[in-house]
């Protein structure tokens, strides 16, 4: 149980919860240890003085701006800051020419922080690099998305990419005590916490999200006196959900209800999902590329068409953009959500994945392995394989599992009629096996 005594009589106005609470120094930093506690790579970069141009790749609400800003004032460097949602060419070679007029001989080069990366232009991001690569600018780049399919291959090989986590529940409990301690409108009332179950569960691993809930439940409650239990926060989160979604915290809530549809075959919701984003602004070559994801996580061989559905939907939606990709993205996710449904090769994978971590690195057959050399011939190597397509229904039986898993059986078909043609095929084959 925590209190939180009244304190002030008047409390003036205020910035939200959010930006009150945000850290200065490296100790409130919450979360994250794996990048900035004791002896991790960002807190040795910071404490060497020494940096290099990085990306943080992680969910909203983690804390990327937050340790961006922190880091600028830590090392004593100027520091700008850009949003890929409002910002041009020009703006970044505004900052460039500022960075350059700073610079002398013992000054270091100044940060420039790239809130949402992800959506920077190709020819946005090709702006930075000369900037990066001599170091005029030491870029710091955020994004929710894999800078893999979103940043291009020369600015990312200029750059580190560090993954941040969601918030575990101590985080949020250690972030909670910090508010109930250190906020003046939370001191000028009396809150006893006598339930989290539902503020965590809410708030979903995003420090924002928490901390706008806090602001939500201390700014509808008109007593002095506040009791958060899991009843109170679920009714105040049910009566005030736009409140609660300021910011687009919902983002990820929604593309969840969205894909979770899809893999209930129900297109009716899904649709509806599919409209929230459009609705509100998101970006069509995210919900694309979930729609991808979706076809082969959960379709997958029960009907591979969604596949390739869902990749032309991707190629198109990159090609045209809104508000036409609306139609494109309503018929693919019509179509994936009415398809049947299977997660075999999924589980296959997964399964295979396992089997390897915990046997190691069996050893290759030797009929199976390559014998480009006379000393591998001699070593047996490719000896007594046998050509599948020298016999009928180009198909013989051989061992092709290392010795040890050669009883292993590891894909198993599921009860849709694509599968099951391919596992009959497979018995009639291999007798038993499938």
């Amino acid at each position: 149980m925590y209190l939180c005594h009244h304190t002030y009589k008047h409390i003036a106005m205020l910035p939200p919860l959010a930006e009150r609470m945000r850290p200065q120094h490296l100790e409130e930093y919450i979360g994250q240890q794996h990048l900035v506690g004791e002896g991790a790579i960002l807190r040795k970069m910071i404490e060497s003085g020494s940096i290099t141009s990085f990306i943080l790749w992680g969910p909203p609400g983690v804390g990327k701006t937050t340790l961006a800003r922190i880091i600028a004032s830590k090392m004593n460097r100027g520091f700008y800051a850009l949003s890929a949602v409002n910002s041009s060419v020009k703006d970044i070679r505004e900052i460039i020419e500022k960075a350059k007029k700073t610079q002398f001989f013992d000054t270091p080069s100044p940060i420039l922080f790239i809130d949402e990366i992800h959506r920077f232009s190709k020819s946005q991001q090709d702006s930075l690099l000369a900037a990066v690569e001599n170091g005029t600018v030491m870029l710091i780049g955020a994004t929710t998305e894999n800078p893999s399919f979103e940043v291009i291959t020369p600015l990312l090989s200029r750059c580190q990419v560090y993954v941040l986590k969601h918030l575990e529940e101590q985080d949020l409990r250690s972030l909670l005590n910090r508010v109930l301690e250190k906020d003046a409108v939370c001191k000028s009332k009396k809150i006893v916490v006598q339930e989290t179950d539902a503020l965590f569960r809410f708030a979903g691993g995003d420090a924002r999200k928490l901390l706008n809930i806090i602001e939500l439940l201390i700014g509808t409650e008109n007593q002095t006196e506040i009791v958060l239990t899991n009843k109170l926060v679920t009714e105040k989160l049910q009566e005030n959900l736009a409140i609660y979604d300021k910011g687009g915290e919902m983002h990820y809530d929604i593309i969840s209800a969205f894909i979770k549809s899809i893999r209930g075959s129900d297109p009716d919701a899904a649709i509806y999902w599919l409209a929230r984003m459009i609705d509100g602004g998101e970006d069509p070559k995210f919900i694309a590329r979930r729609l991808l994801i979706s076809a082969t996580e959960d379709i997958g061989l029960a009907n591979p068409n969604a596949l390739l559905l869902a990749n032309t939907c991707f190629d198109a939606v990159h090609k045209i953009g809104f508000p036409e990709s609306r139609i494109i993205l309503a018929e693919t996710t019509i179509y994936l959500a009415s398809s049947k449904k299977s997660n075999s090769a999924y589980l296959a994978i997964d399964k295979a994945l396992d089997i390897v971590r915990k046997t190691g690195n069996l050893s290759v057959p030797l009929h199976l392995r390559n014998a480009p050399t006379s000393l591998m011939k001699n070593l047996e190597y490719g000896k007594n394989y046998v050509y599948p397509h020298d016999y009928p229904q180009n198909f013989t039986p051989q061992t092709y599992l290392p010795q040890e898993l050669e009883k292993q059986s590891i894909w198993e078909s599921q009860s849709n009629s694509t599968e099951k043609n391919l596992s009959e095929w497979l018995r009639s084959l291999w007798k038993n096996r499938f």
